[in-house]
């Protein structure tokens, strides 16, 4: 699996529940941090370097944990990598929409909203419920100091929230993996019930599918093993990939 920076790791603590056999090799890019801010031809030389990396350690399936880089590098790394699965992450907007959901609100970076994938997707719902798309601009890059910037990244949700906060919500979709660390944080600027969504399950099942399609889900696995990469290798950042992966971003 990999991601901008520690976003990702938030798919990751769903998609090592759901698959309890399998050994995981997640590697955070945070030295680029953060991908929704920058072109789309960046990402996709961002992403096809990192996928050289995960490749060195002998995966069987790629996921990308990120959705801009989902939006923007896909395709490109499957056209590249024909021999590999590869899945990827996106606005789990159906989601929300076939459960009904009348005023959905998607909150992602610049570049996942700017993207034709998502405005398609968008266009293909309108008919049926309320959309409002909400660009973030900095969330990801304050989620990614972890419990050390939470003060600012409560500063920045509240303004970035200002605009909708007397619309009647009733769906927020995360389009972005950074953003599900900050889910109570989101969720507490309303006063009525909203249900999250962000699409992990959906991931984990068809990923699940995948493998057991290839013949390569393990049916068990008595010493599993989470291993944590950065290209901004510190100690500091190891750590905190483990602690967000163990504990979420509250200490």
């Amino acid at each position: 699996m990999f991601d901008s920076g520690v976003g990702g790791i938030s798919t990751l603590r769903t998609l090592a529940k759901v698959l309890p056999n399998e050994d995981f090799v997640f590697y955070g890019d945070s030295a680029n941090a953060p991908y929704g801010e920058k072109s789309s031809a960046e990402v996709r030389r961002l992403a096809t370097n990192v996928m050289a990396q995960l490749k060195l350690h002998q995966v069987k399936a790629v996921v990308i944990a990120c959705n801009t880089a989902t939006s923007a590098a896909k395709r490109d790394l499957m056209a590249a990598n024909p021999e590999m699965t590869i899945l990827g992450i996106e606005p789990a907007l159906k989601q929300a929409v076939d459960a009904g959901k009348q005023h959905i609100l998607v909150m992602a970076t610049p570049l996942t909203i700017g993207l034709p994938k998502y405005n398609a997707q968008v266009a293909r719902f309108q008919e049926r419920t309320h959309i409002e798309s909400l660009p973030c601009p900095g969330l990801a890059d304050h989620i990614e100091k972890g419990y050390a910037g939470i003060a600012q990244t409560q500063t920045l949700v509240d303004q970035l929230m200002a605009p909708v906060l007397d619309d009647p919500i009733d769906a927020i979709v995360l389009g972005c993996t950074h953003y599900p660390f900050i889910t109570d944080m989101i969720r507490r600027k309303y006063d009525h019930p909203v249900t999250i969504y962000t699409g992990y399950e959906g991931l984990a099942n068809n990923l699940a599918t995948h493998l057991k399609q290839q013949g390569l889900l393990r049916p068990e696995n008595t010493h599993r093993q989470i291993e944590f990469y950065s290209s901004r290798d510190t100690p500091d950042e190891l750590a905190l990939y483990q602690h967000l992966y163990e504990h979420g971003i509250a200490k």
